[in-house]
């Protein structure tokens, strides 16, 4: 009955056993739109504190404006991370038999990353690193879920179950990279982040969420690299969209 939650207990502990890195991949808009004026609401977190907020509108047959906000500040006793990101897209989305949806987005953003290594105590004259730079992306996303399946029965009630994937390709450059002020060469990377995400029906049109998934670079860097993955809980609604019976 639980089946398509099991990809995501696996992925929980990939979500925090990644090492540093400047580059925190954002939680991709699933926002599984069906018709002309329906709306995507979103807002969601996980065990490192990373925060995004996002919002989708079908303004068109077929075409949709969507955006996230992504934010993850953290200061700990060896490091302190600071990092903030946005994103827009625009896309296409359809409705297919049997209540799936699919949606194709294509976008751009841009945030700025900042990271303090602080030296180890045992070793006091060695010296913290401090780096920091600006982000900028251009992505492709497709995203394929099926709206409702079979109930799961939870806390005494009958709750909809509905399940899907993302798949995203991303080119991220760091640019005015400095490293304890000294400005560093640009880097890029191109990142594969497939995610899955599943979703039980609360009450009305709000949503309990759960999407997990990977960073996978297809270059090798030091600082831009696949380090962190994506694991988020959260609550979403839509509103205005057709019937999924």
């Amino acid at each position: 009955m639980l089946k398509p939650l099991r990809p995501l207990l696996f992925l929980v502990l990939l979500a925090a056993s990644g090492c540093a890195s400047v580059y925190f991949p954002a939680p991709p808009p699933a926002s599984l739109l069906t018709q002309k004026g329906e709306f995507y609401g979103g807002i969601s977190t996980n065990q490192r504190g990373n925060f995004a907020v996002q919002g989708a509108y079908a303004f068109a047959d077929h075409v949709a404006a969507a955006g996230t906000f992504s934010s993850y500040h953290n200061n700990r006793k060896r490091r302190t991370e600071n990092y903030d990101f946005g994103e827009a897209a625009l896309g296409y989305f359809t409705r297919l038999p049997d209540r799936r949806v699919l949606e194709i987005y294509g976008g751009l953003g841009a945030g700025r990353t900042q990271r303090l290594d602080r030296p180890d105590e045992d070793t006091p004259t060695v010296p913290g690193t401090k780096l920091d730079g600006s982000l900028t992306k251009f992505f492709v996303q497709v995203n394929y879920a099926k709206k409702k399946q079979r109930p799961v029965h939870l806390f005494g009630r009958d709750l909809p179950l509905s399940y899907g994937a993302a798949w995203r390709l991303s080119h991220v450059q760091l640019t005015n990279f400095k490293i304890n002020g000294q400005l560093q060469d640009p880097a890029t990377n191109v990142f594969f982040e497939p995610i899955t995400f599943t979703r039980l029906h609360l009450t009305g049109p709000l949503q309990l969420q759960l999407m997990s998934g990977q960073n996978i670079g297809l270059k090798r860097n030091k600082y831009l690299k696949a380090a962190n993955s994506v694991f988020q809980v959260g609550l979403i609604i839509n509103l205005g969209g057709q019937a999924t019976e």
